[in-house]
């Protein structure tokens, strides 16, 4: 553990053993004045001792009351977090004891959920998971990228639920007013960016090329929306991409579902990809879904 105190640091030691191993006066001088500082100070050191053995609660409590308040708002925040807390505790928790433990000991989700990182749409709150029920990732725009793109945090998540967990259903699950989405139709093509967000959100060109092919003739905003589940089935698509997803697909062991929130009206639709083994894309360049239902 990372020690704090700068006595204790490295880079202090360091410079302490120099001056004393490579100058014995000032080693001697050091010694001296140490000593001698003890000898004066030992009655007002005892003094303090007695006082802080007897009132070290109230020295303590003086020193956290006097610590300045920098942010109010923060620590408004974080007392409703603790509030929060302490309810989930009282009445989720410790209702549920046995079960809590039983998840500490393992887990066996059978979904895993690709959502946004969008703050409006947390899918176990919207989906009402329970804990252990779903393994979930979120990033920006809910994004699956193929499997030649190489390692990254999603799919390294997608990695270990398909192989270690054994998930029986990746569902992904996008959302309306999608900033992600926005600022993928919003880039020109090719452009070279150095943000994270257009270097990331690319991941989706192919959802966004197929847009501007069908729905050219709509506005920006419907524009959006079309790519918004245009880009969830480019992401399961993706998936496919991947040996171990693709091969536990094959053997229905493994669904692959996507999912659209639209939180102006709220209603979600859900749709499952019919996997066909030869040939998962349609000869008209589209995909085959099966199970469509709408939510409302």
């Amino acid at each position: 553990m990372a020690q704090l105190s700068l006595g204790s640091s490295p880079i202090y030691k360091a410079k302490f053993a120099r001056s004393t191993i490579f100058d014995p006066k000032l080693k001697f001088l050091e010694i001296e004045q140490t000593q001698l500082g003890f000898w004066n100070s030992s009655k007002s050191n005892m003094a303090l001792r007695l006082q802080a053995s007897t009132e070290g609660v109230a020295l303590v409590q003086e020193t956290t009351e006097t610590t300045p308040k920098l942010i109010n708002d923060s620590s408004d925040s974080f007392t409703e977090m603790k509030n929060r807390f302490l309810s989930f505790k009282k009445h989720k928790y410790l209702e549920n004891l046995e079960r809590y433990q039983e998840l500490a000991q393992a887990q066996a989700p059978k979904f895993l959920v690709i959502s946004c990182a969008d703050s409006r749409v947390c899918p176990s709150y919207i989906l009402g998971f329970q804990p252990g029920e779903a393994f979930v990732v979120r990033n920006v725009a809910n994004l699956v990228p193929p499997f030649e793109n190489g390692p990254c945090e999603t799919n390294a998540a997608l990695e270990f639920s398909v192989t270690t967990l054994e998930v029986e259903n990746i569902l992904v699950t996008g959302h309306s007013c999608c900033g992600g989405i926005r600022a993928l139709m919003s880039m020109e093509d090719e452009e070279n960016s150095s943000s994270f967000i257009k270097n990331w959100v690319v991941v989706g060109k192919a959802a966004k090329s197929s847009t501007k092919a069908t729905a050219s003739n709509l506005s920006f905003d419907q524009q959006c929306k079309h790519c918004e589940k245009e880009s969830i089935n480019n992401s399961l698509l993706n998936l496919l991409t991947y040996p171990w997803v693709e091969e536990r697909v094959a053997k229905g062991l493994l669904s692959l579902h996507g999912g659209y929130y639209n939180f102006v009206d709220c209603t979600y639709e859900k749709w499952t990809l019919d996997y066909q083994k030869s040939n998962p894309k349609q000869e008209t360049g589209g995909y085959a879904i099966k199970n469509r239902e709408f939510w409302s």
